[in-house]
């Protein structure tokens, strides 16, 4: 074991239209289902890596909410999960909220309204690091502000620590942060995105269907996706990127941990709901063995 695993990013509620095609520009569809989920790419990677750690290292999420109803149930969520929360609460501002629609062959559309996740400071994320005894590895994701990414990626730097970035969404400061990652997780859109990247940053591209592509030294090493029933797509690659830093944190090489945070994502969408499907380390292990 190597130390905790800190998760720097959104924590959301999700509200989610489940079942009906989705809407094109100005188009209204009926016929979905409503349910209410809890959901930011932070709280989503930081369930992720604590059930598929089962127990091992910490998981620690730093973030920001709301000091309302929202709010509270996040954190009591997280903190059910297993996660330590080291977490602003904003007077004044609400909690984000996510509102999906998914379609029935599983694909989504996300609109995302920030909240408090905007607020996180630099400050907040220094403070928080240094409260934890022993840091394995930083997974950061966009959805909180730049000078909050930029913090970590420079205390990283600074200490030695693997920094693992998801840059999900794309912001227009991505590049600066990117090229300070140890691992970079793009999906296929996002890889596009960000054009050229320093020979030192391992890219762990994922592609859906297709599978993970990573790519370090100047060589491409592909890993296969397993396939499996698709219900709904949401919170994928946030399992994804949970479980990939929780393999880092216990030790794996890079394509175990890749292979690992696979097998996960897949499993994560043959349920509906961003947490819901994602694994726990014994359902894990028994797919793996049967893979």
């Amino acid at each position: 074991m190597t130390g905790s695993v800190v998760v720097i990013g959104a924590i959301n509620v999700d509200l989610v239209v489940s079942g009906a095609s989705l809407p094109a520009p100005g188009q209204t569809v009926t016929g979905g289902v409503f349910a209410q989920h809890h959901g930011g790419k932070g709280g989503n990677q930081a369930v992720a890596a604590a059930r598929a750690l089962g127990g091992g290292p910490g998981v620690v999420i730093v973030g920001a909410v709301g000091n309302d109803l929202l709010g509270h149930d996040a954190l009591d969520a997280l903190r059910i999960e297993g996660v330590a929360t080291s977490v602003a609460m904003r007077p004044g501002v609400r909690t984000g909220v996510a509102l999906i629609c998914v379609a029935p062959d599983g694909e989504n559309q996300i609109s995302v309204a920030p909240g408090a996740n905007a607020e996180l400071a630099a400050g907040d994320v220094t403070s928080a690091f240094a409260q934890v005894h022993e840091i394995g590895v930083i997974l950061a994701s966009l959805e909180v502000s730049h000078g909050a990414v930029r913090a970590a990626a420079a205390w990283c730097s600074e200490h030695q620590v693997p920094f693992v970035l998801n840059p999900a969404p794309i912001q227009p400061w991505v590049e600066e942060v990117a090229a300070l990652a140890t691992y970079l997780t793009p999906n296929e859109h996002e890889r596009e995105a960000l054009g050229e990247l320093p020979d030192g940053v391992v890219i762990v591209e994922t592609r859906g269907h297709e599978g993970v592509l990573i790519q370090r030294d100047g060589e491409q090493e592909h890993v296969a996706a397993h396939p499996v029933q698709v219900v709904d797509t949401t919170g994928a690659g946030d399992c994804f990127n949970g479980v990939f830093a929780a393999g880092l944190a216990e030790g794996l090489e890079v394509s175990a941990a890749v292979q690992r945070a696979a097998a996960a994502a897949a499993l994560s969408v043959t349920k509906v709901g961003a947490r819901e499907g994602m694994p726990t380390r014994d359902e894990l292990d028994a797919f793996l063995r049967h893979a």
